[in-house]
């Protein structure tokens, strides 16, 4: 029997026992009389703990009024069942508890002192995750967003595995390493061969970046990559080899993932491939430089990102990275759009929030986001542009001032917007929103420059107060129906109150 299953029958067993016990009206020190144990370890098995013997589980189940083979069975009762199913799963198994400092033993005995309650409170969030289509995919990804918020996106350790491996292989940090010398080290250290348009005779995937075949170590990469894209796919690979990460998806995106440790494994490759690729020490330097202008300068935010040879992705992936920890801007939230053409739809597929939650995150309910913020204003533009002038890779960068609708929350934003190659008819705007406080006003001297517009936003159309709003795309649905309720509530009360 493995592992996993050991820990289950544990669990399994020690929730028949309690259930037993106290449907027979037994305490523990009265169970413990009768089966001839000590109240300490009748307790370590009720929460999962311990897996007595034959002999003891006889005087157990004695004492319990039933049989050996019943009270070893995974048999549960059927109030219990969806307990059952959740153990029978990897759902618990595969909670990356461990990184958030949680024993599974507690969450036992949170199962243990309430079974028939947190069962109905589980099939309440399988209803709620089907009827809202939550994939374990899903759950994935957002365990990793709650793990990175949890360390504000950066972690020393692989700060210093990276210099380590900058040091271990001569690697200069004074200057922007090159694709052919990350592609070099691939091959003549970790045994590579790399296909430089190894997808090419495959059009389905032409929307990869790349693919690992692990047999044969070899990387087949889309010819249709820049160097940088080609410096960031070769920089993830030397990341896994040299973390030792095993567990991990052949495709240069986790799409669908078998486990969270499989997740965490491609989010420390980013880390050590953008770390190695961005030098913490000069970005630290540049980016200092740049807060200590006066103005506001389009073309020194994009020069940073130009120097260090990096994608706007890679850029603020290390931003969101340092600010918090040299800067101490600790609240900030990033935030990518993909921009259908075809479609005309916008939609966030990636965010990060450090220090607050409350504003821009992802929308499952296909609502429309507000068009009054620069990252989707600016989409509008770049598809304008290409419209007229064809679609050549460019880019496009602007700043705005933007305050919460109701909240008085105001966030100084930076976005680039560009074509999202290789991926046709589709364009992409990285957004890094910092909140306007004390510390921000300290580090960022342009940041009440009045050539910066300002404008009042809200998350969505259809949650939207804002009356006046000429860029409005959809009626303010969710927020008629919340006031009508609200109204009804209210009538309510009145009536109750006055008794007629």
């Amino acid at each position: 029997m493995n592992e996993r299953l050991q820990a289950n029958h544990k669990i399994i067993l020690g929730l028949k026992v309690r259930e037993l016990r106290l449907e027979k009206n037994l305490s523990l020190t009265e169970l413990g009389k009768q089966a001839g144990l000590s109240v300490s370890y009748l307790n370590e098995i009720e929460k999962g703990k311990k897996s007595p013997k034959e002999d003891k589980l006889e005087a157990i189940a004695e004492a319990l009024g039933t049989n050996y083979e019943a009270l070893i069975s995974t048999e549960l009762p059927a109030k219990l069942e969806p307990l059952r199913a959740l153990l029978q799963s990897n759902f618990l198994n595969d909670l990356p508890l461990e990184l958030f400092q949680i024993e599974l033993n507690k969450i036992i005995e949170i199962i243990a002192n309430a079974p028939a309650q947190v069962s109905a409170f589980i099939s309440t969030l399988i209803d709620l995750s089907r009827n809202y289509a939550v994939q374990q995919d899903s759950f994935y990804f957002a365990a990793l967003r709650s793990y990175l918020e949890l360390h504000s996106n950066y972690f020393e350790e692989l700060e210093q595995q990276v210099d380590q491996f900058a040091t271990t292989f001569g690697l200069s940090t004074n200057s922007v390493l090159s694709a052919e010398e990350l592609a070099s080290l691939l091959e003549e250290k970790f045994h590579y061969v790399i296909v430089r348009d190894g997808l090419d005779t495959y059009p389905d995937l032409k929307v990869l970046r790349s693919v690992f075949i692990p047999k044969d170590k070899k990387l087949l990469l889309n010819s249709e990559l820049s160097d940088m894209q080609r410096a960031f796919q070769f920089g993830k690979e030397l990341g896994f080899n040299y973390l030792k990460l095993k567990e991990r998806a052949n495709t240069s995106s986790v799409r669908r993932p078998n486990s969270f440790q499989e997740v965490l494994n491609h989010s420390k490759a980013i880390y050590f491939s953008t770390a190695l690729l961005l030098n913490r020490k000069r970005f630290i330097a540049d980016v200092k430089d740049f807060f200590s202008k006066p103005i506001w300068e389009k073309q020194a935010f994009l020069n940073i990102m130009h120097q260090h040879k990096a994608s706007p992705e890679m850029y603020y992936h290390r931003l969101t990275s340092l600010l918090p920890q040299f800067f101490n801007l600790k609240k900030l939230f990033f935030i990518r759009f993909i921009h259908n053409l075809h479609q005309d739809t916008f939609e966030i597929d990636r965010d990060l929030h450090l220090g607050d939650r409350n504003h821009a995150n992802r929308n499952e309910m296909n609502e429309h986001y507000c068009r009054r913020w620069i990252a989707v204003h600016i989409l509008q533009q770049l598809k304008q542009y290409q419209l007229q002038n064809g679609k050549d890779k460019i880019l496009l960068v602007d700043a705005q001032r933007i305050e919460y609708h109701g909240t008085g929350d105001e966030y100084l934003c930076l976005t680039i917007a560009r074509n999202a190659y290789p991926s046709p008819n589709k364009n992409v705007s990285v957004t890094i929103a910092l909140l306007i406080n004390k510390e921000l006003r300290e580090q960022i001297k342009f940041w009440n420059d009045p050539e910066i517009p300002r404008m009042e936003i809200n998350k969505t159309c259809e949650r939207c107060a804002i009356t006046d709003c000429k860029e409005r795309v959809a009626p303010p649905t969710v927020l008629e129906k919340k006031q009508k309720q609200q109204k009804l509530q209210q009538a309510l009360a009145e009536i109750i109150q006055n008794g007629h």
